[in-house]
Order: structure tokens, then sequence, then C-alpha cells
């Protein structure tokens, strides 16, 4: 199928809209029997196809003998279509969102294993999307592109308070990386600290993440394949860690020069 046809089904055209709509962008303004003739669309169905384009409002109709059809153009159509989408979707992912949230709220043991580097990067992603006062991490390893994913899951919450504890640097790939640096231009308050092979995610003293994963035998690069995340949503067990993260954070920021 034709990528184009593809793209314009998916905003909700019909096989034949789609088609006409496309053979129209070339003729740019042409009567149904060429239209038809062009598109292969037959001439039984063309002008019901037509009058479905032109009340989508993809194509306009001159009338006349015979009606003309006159093309709109497709940064215009297509432009409005994507944004009629994406607000579809912020407004689906609102409604589900605030289901999915009381549904955890429910669960009796609200306790999850993830496995998978992609996964937990997604998962930490989404707890901080969810934060609305402060999000405190313990970082001691890092996995490929979770920094980046991080960071900017960080400059979306631009209200939300953001204390890294981190060591210095990890090996990713057996390249080091340098922790503090990476994280220094995110506008969050990032300390040097010993955490030796423990990431700890807390959001709003509610909830939080464990990710564990094994290391090669010089202790340098994770493991990928054996990475877990333990994620938590007890809030006495997450207040609880916020309040030791806090005051590890103070204790380090009275004793810097």
């Amino acid at each position: 199928m034709d990528e184009n046809i593809s793209v314009l089904k998916g905003m909700g055209l019909t096989m034949y809209e789609a088609q006409a709509y496309v053979t129209l962008a070339s003729l740019i303004s042409a009567p149904a029997v060429e239209i038809s003739k062009k598109s292969n669309i037959p001439r039984s169905k063309i002008y019901d196809v037509l009058k479905g384009l032109a009340r989508k409002n993809f194509i306009e109709v001159e009338n006349g003998r015979p009606q003309t059809y006159n093309v709109i153009s497709p940064v215009e159509v297509l432009n409005r279509e994507r944004n009629r989408i994406n607000d579809k979707i912020d407004d689906t992912i609102s409604r589900l969102t605030y289901t999915y949230e009381n549904g955890i709220n429910q669960v009796q043991a609200p306790i999850w294993r993830i496995y998978g580097v992609e996964k937990i990067i997604a998962q930490e992603v989404e707890i901080i999307e969810r934060s609305k006062n402060s999000v405190n991490m313990r970082i001691g390893f890092l996995f490929e592109g979770e920094g980046e994913a991080l960071i900017k899951a960080f400059k979306r919450k631009p209200g939300v308070k953001v204390n890294i504890l981190a060591s210095p640097t990890c090996y990713i790939n057996d390249e080091k990386i340098n922790i503090i640096k990476m994280f220094e231009n995110a506008e969050i308050n990032i300390q040097k600290a010993d955490i030796p092979f423990v990431k700890v995610l807390i959001s709003d003293s509610r909830e939080m993440m464990h990710t564990y994963t094994k290391f090669s035998e010089d202790k340098r690069n994770v493991i990928p394949e054996t990475a877990i995340g333990i994620w938590n949503k007890y809030e006495d067990v997450a207040r609880n860690y916020d309040e030791r993260f806090m005051n590890q954070l103070k204790k380090i920021e009275l004793s810097r020069p």
C-alpha cells in the first residue's frame, strides 16, 4: 500500500477517499470523471467518495457543469489533522491515566517487579511524570540511554524539586561516564556521594522504585539482561526512604566547604 494512503487511512479516511485525495493532490483541480479515471475508483463510487472528502474538509467543491473539485493544501490539511489527533491522544492519556492511577491505589499489595532495561527506564519516566512536588534519586549506576531519558523527564517537570545523590562515575559499555557532569546542566540539585551499585527513585514520598542488576566480573559494566526494578506504592515505605534520603542529603550539603 502507498505510504501516503496508509497515513491518510490512519487519519480516518476510507481507502477510496485516501486514493482520491492523493490523486487530486497531483491534479489540483478536476471534475469527478477525471479523478475517477486517474485514481481507478469506479465512477459509481466517485461522487460519494468526493462528498465524503468535502465533508471532512479535505477538498472544496466548485459549482458548475460539471462540478469541479479542488484539493486543499496538504500542509493545511495534515497539520490540522495532526493537531486534532494529538488533542484526542492527550485527552485519552488524561482519562486513562486517571483510571490507571485509581486502579493502582486500590490494589492491596502495590508492589510490582519490572524486568528489562527499556521497561525500567519507561517506569522511571512515568513515575517522574506523575510527581507533583519532589523527586529524589540515589544513582550508583546508569543503563545505556537512561541518563538522557531522565534529564528529558526532569525538564518536563519544571515545578518539581529534583535532588540526586550520585556516584561520581559509572561505566556504560566500557565507557567511563561522569554522572555528576551529565546532570549538572539539568537545573537539579546533584551531590556526589558514595553509592555503589544502587539506584533508587522516590516521588513525593508516595511511590518509589529500586533497581537492581548484576555487574561484570570487574564490577564495571552492568549486565542489562539481569536488570530488575521493584516498584513500590506503599506510602509509609516511600516516606521512610525519603526521610532517610533527605537526612543524608543535608549532611552532605553541610559538610561541603
